[in-house]
């Protein structure tokens, strides 16, 4: 399984250590989700992939943002994506290029038949985001959304 994934104008990588070492993260701040990620990673390796990503601009090598899976697939064979890119790079189509090449990887594994998403009602620039690439709205319950999408 390919775990560097190429787009016209991003790579993405599986988060860990080294990756942080590799592409500059000038203007990339890490989360808290960041480390939660990497600890998992020591305790179970095979969660490689099924967790963050980091999204690097291909001109400057710069992590722009993250994205990825909140764990492995459940017995469903169902993963949930999010997503982030910095405040001075979205409004770019980097999330919408991002989140299809992640989606594409996902189906292409053969352990994910549904991929899942949230988001609050009034998070415009994500909406549209899942609406480009065609995910569901399948529920809106108390400002959040649920979004689905099936292989």
């Amino acid at each position: 399984m390919n775990l560097v994934l190429q787009t016209e104008r991003l790579t993405l990588t599986p988060c860990t250590d080294e990756a942080l070492l590799t592409y500059s993260t000038k203007g990339y701040k890490l989360g808290p989700h960041i480390g939660m990620y990497l600890e998992e990673l020591k305790k179970d390796a095979s969660a490689l992939g099924w967790g963050v990503w980091l999204v690097i601009d291909k001109q400057t090598n710069n992590i722009i943002g993250d994205i990825g899976f909140k764990g492995k697939p459940d017995n469903e064979n169902s993963v949930e994506v999010g997503y982030g890119i910095t405040s001075t790079e979205q409004n770019k189509g980097y999330a919408t290029e991002a989140l299809k090449c992640i989606i594409e990887w996902a189906f292409n594994s053969d352990s994910v038949n549904k991929i899942i998403a949230e988001c609050l009602e009034d998070n415009t620039p994500s909406i549209k985001v899942l609406e480009k690439l065609n995910m569901t709205m399948i529920k809106n319950d108390n400002d959040m959304l649920y979004w689905q999408l099936n292989k």
